[in-house]
């Protein structure tokens, strides 16, 4: 499965979450042609021109920037990273309003210029955003999703491999649900080298459930922090996305907890929610209905209703 010639990856909104995907993106040579594009022409010529000028310790490359959104022409994976910016104290929820505004604006010329392309969503709240964007594009539910909970599952193994003093790339956890206050941890099918985190705690101590709880707090406002701190959250997001475009351009078949459109996985349809889907060149290709705790499924329920009433009173 290898990236095949010739791929265009167009970034639209050159904040600090897409200039750092598209830096991301470029670092790990995923695609071919790289187009950043922006309302303020300045600033997108110049974050094009910053990256372009490290093209010699990059994987090759063409970059540009602009604020024609001609730019985007014939893009094989468009990524929307523009969207009303998070204020300390703001929730994902409270950008609704505001972000699917201007999804109506720009997602129509988009889809014009790049009618095959896959759209992956990376603004808040992106569950919503996705959920709307889905019928203003007119796509089909496989080509539109939203980056969803692939960063929070990486801050919920980050958190258990520090715990634990393991990697985390052997451990495997996922938070699901809404990219927001609602998502949850699923405990019941973590697991550390192919152990159970259950069996992990009878042999080590560790993980104890108040500690699980503890962890499961600091992933749901680690954001939170972030924005109080710095202002935004752009680099671990930025990494995220390239990697979610990676597994796109190169067919990976990765399974990855991103926000698409559910069709009754474990009786949950219509809404767009993080759960464990394969994705592909194709964008979504299935849905992995692994078991949950009734617990679990209780909170993904609620975490969808949630999602559901904002949609909703958005008219979506």
């Amino acid at each position: 499965m290898v990236m095949r010639s010739g791929t265009k990856l167009s970034v639209v909104g050159a904040g600090a979450v897409g200039t750092s995907l598209a830096y991301a993106a470029l670092i790990r040579g995923v695609a071919s042609e790289v187009a950043l594009h922006d309302i303020n022409a300045k600033k997108v010529h110049a974050e094009a021109l910053d990256l372009a000028h490290g093209a010699q310790f990059l994987p090759p490359a063409r970059i540009h920037g602009s604020d024609d959104v001609q730019i985007t022409t014939g893009s094989d994976v468009v990524v929307i990273a523009a969207g009303a910016k998070q204020q300390p104290g703001e929730t994902r929820m409270d950008l609704a309003g505001k972000t699917v505004s201007l999804m109506k604006k720009i997602v129509p010329p988009l889809v014009e210029r790049s009618p095959q392309a896959i759209f992956l969503l990376v603004t808040n709240p992106v569950d919503v955003v996705t959920q709307a964007v889905l019928r203003i594009s007119g796509l089909p539910a496989h080509r539109v999703f939203g980056s969803g909970t692939v960063l929070d599952s990486s801050r919920l193994r980050w958190q258990i491999a520090t715990e634990c003093h393991v990697a985390a790339a052997n451990v495997h956890a996922y938070m699901c649900g809404e990219h927001g206050d609602s998502e949850i941890p699923l405990w019941s099918s973590a697991s550390i080298g192919g152990v159970p985190l259950s069996e992990w705690e009878h042999q080590t101590g560790q993980l104890t459930p108040l500690r699980r709880d503890e962890i499961a707090h600091d992933v749901v406002h680690a954001a939170y922090e972030v924005i109080e701190g710095k202002g935004a959250t752009n680099y671990a997001i930025g990494v995220a996305g390239a990697r979610i475009i990676q597994t796109i351009l190169r067919d990976e078949n990765a399974v990855l907890p991103v926000s698409a459109l559910l069709d009754d996985w474990h009786g949950i349809s219509d809404v767009c929610m993080s759960v464990p889907q394969i994705v592909g060149r194709r964008g979504i290709v299935k849905a992995l209905e692994l078991p949950l705790a009734d617990e679990e499924l209780a909170g993904l329920r609620a975490s969808a209703e949630h999602i559901r009433e904002v949609a909703g009173s958005l008219g979506f």
